[in-house]
């Protein structure tokens, strides 16, 4: 490709409203161009890079059995509404009405519409397994989309979706896409974890994400250095730090704490490590109407160790917490008689469930608020100040915290999701009577998985692991291009143009990605652009190196040129990529 015969539109700045290095790079890029809040033009650039990243998820669905087939973007909202996800999926899917007033959705993602084709289609075990997946558009209508391409409302999303006739051949599908999936990334260049996660609106019983290990990451990941232990922070089993409660030592006292509305205040004013606090947490859930048809509100005190997080995901799967909310101040005020901030479980409502995390059931003379407004109790005691409390891992893991494997300490990093395997089980299935036939004769349901890989996203996740001062610097599998000639002063000097000219074509033989710059542009200008572009390798021919029969070659992550032969230039340059 010669630039003057493509498209390049770099800028000096950033837009102002950019958040992040990706989205202000492929601005600067000229990757991208903002339509509207979370919409983006794929610029050519951009376009170029996706197409890689396509051809390598493409290559290794293939490889790993599966069939390609292209499903739509707009979905009849009768499908969503045969499993339910109509009334529960909330509100990032798009409902549109067509001219006869009939519902649709923009798609977010497709299970319902390829079990419909699975219904159809499948019939016999002996069409089993099967596994389908295409790369299309979704639309997720992002309440505050940001970050550019990673948390865009429309983006491009590989999908693929397994059918097995037994709960054993969908784990054997479910290990194949994952193998497939590290291979994926491995070809990337990224430096990724894969974690256990939890499945959220897409639902199953089991889960894994792939991470982008990245600082500017939305998610924290656990990790154990000393084993292959990995997980969400969000599903890490957060073990007791206390072995066995001590008994009791001190008494129970009410304690003046004006103005300690939190722990960090208390411990700070008592002299105390914050260890030694307990945190107070209310939640409240709707109970289903009764034979009264009365709506009550239960109340729910969540008891976790001053230095330590309420889970929300934990804590939704607790036995009624599915649907808990924060409670009002009106409702803590009601079960409590206090404004948050001095709240505990001594003396509180029967009606209050209490439920204290693992670490907080093992300790012994803490402290907790006294439900009354710069109060607190020291010197609290399990079975002799309170009754032995409802006990869950309701908390998010730390840095420290022993490994659920029990194989060392966990540590923590941030990660960019750009991969998530599900086991969906009969989730689908079932609901939308997706079966086949058994050896036997008989009817059973299909077993399925589902398999997605965020393809726009996954350019944002490398920029963020790949950039420096200068840009970016892209993987060589997934650049825009892996070649650029820099050519000086090419539209002033024969023998630099007719060499330029030469090594492009001779680079195009060789099935080298490459694009020559034949703008004439000043090297500095041309430099930067390419630099800020971030293409793998720069080949920089100049009247003075074809005198001494060399050009100059550098990497992207090279602090300076190396001057090499003319002759040599196609070995140096497989060398390098080999490397």
């Amino acid at each position: 490709m010669r630039v003057s015969r493509f498209f390049i539109s770099t800028q000096k700045e950033a837009p102002a409203d950019a958040e992040v290095a990706s989205q202000a790079l492929m601005l600067r890029a000229g990757m991208i161009r903002k339509l509207a809040a979370g919409l983006y033009t794929y610029m050519p650039l951009g376009l170029r890079s996706i197409r890689k990243v396509e051809a390598i998820v493409r290559e290794e669905m293939t490889r790993a059995g599966a069939i390609e087939l292209l499903m739509p973007v707009v979905q009849p909202a009768e499908l969503w509404q045969e499993t339910e996800r109509w009334e529960h999926y909330g509100a990032e899917l798009l409902r549109i009405k067509d001219r006869h007033q009939r519902d649709f959705v923009v798609q977010p993602t497709s299970e319902e519409v390829v079990t419909d084709i699975a219904r159809g289609e499948i019939r016999s075990w002996r069409q089993l397994p099967l596994n389908f997946f295409h790369i299309q558009t979704k639309f997720r209508d992002e309440r505050r989309p940001r970050f550019g391409v990673m948390r865009a409302r429309e983006f491009t999303m590989k999908d693929a979706y397994s059918f097995d006739r037994d709960y054993a051949g969908a784990q054997q599908s479910y290990q194949t896409m994952y193998a497939a999936y590290q291979r994926i990334f491995q070809r990337f260049g990224f430096e990724f974890r894969a974690v256990a996660a939890d499945s959220g609106a897409i639902g199953g019983s089991m889960s894994h994400e792939f991470h982008v290990i990245a600082e500017t990451g939305e998610d924290s990941i656990a990790y154990c250095p000393q084993s292959d232990f990995a997980a969400n922070v969000e599903l890490a089993e957060a073990l007791p730090l206390i072995a066995r409660r001590a008994a009791p030592m001190a008494p129970l006292r009410k304690t003046p704490t004006p103005g300690a509305a939190k722990c960090e205040d208390v411990a700070a004013l008592l002299g105390i490590p914050l260890e030694h606090t307990v945190k107070s947490v209310v939640m409240a859930v709707e109970a289903p109407l009764g034979e009264s048809r009365v709506a009550s509100t239960a109340i729910v005190l969540l008891l976790v160790r001053g230095d330590h997080a309420v889970n929300d995901i934990k804590v939704s799967k607790l036995p009624g917490m599915k649907d808990a909310r924060m409670a009002t101040e009106a409702e803590i005020i009601e079960h409590f008689g206090c404004s948050p901030g001095y709240l505990g479980p001594i003396g509180t409502a029967r009606a209050v469930r209490i439920v204290a995390d693992r670490t907080v059931a093992a300790m012994h003379d803490f402290v907790v608020g006294a439900n009354a407004t710069d109060f607190h109790y020291t010197g609290v005691n399990w079975d002799r100040d309170l009754p032995e409390p409802e006990v869950a891992d309701i908390r998010n893991v730390v840095a420290g915290d022993p490994s659920p494997d029990g194989k060392g300490q966990l540590a923590i990093c941030r990660g960019i999701e750009v991969g998530h395997v599900f086991y969906l089980g009969t989730k689908y299935s079932a609901p939308m009577g997706a079966t086949f036939l058994d050896e036997n004769g008989k009817s059973k349901t299909l077993e399925m998985g589902c398999y997605g890989i965020g393809i726009t996203r996954i350019l944002g996740a490398c920029i963020e692991q790949n950039h420096d001062a200068r840009g970016m610097i892209w993987p060589e599998a997934i650049a825009p291009f892996t070649v650029v000639i820099c050519p000086i002063a090419y539209d002033r000097n024969a023998a630099v143009r007719e060499a330029a000219d030469r090594l492009y074509l001779q680079l195009l033989d060789a099935d080298m990605d490459v694009v020559l710059d034949d703008r004439g542009e000043r090297p500095g200008a041309m430099f930067a652009d390419w630099e800020l572009i971030g293409v793998p390798h720069r080949l920089v021919v100049s009247e003075r190196g074809l005198s001494a029969g060399t050009l100059e070659y550098q990497h992207r992550r090279d602090a300076q040129a190396t001057p090499i032969a003319l002759d040599a230039v196609l070995t140096h340059l497989r060398a390098r990529s080999a490397a």
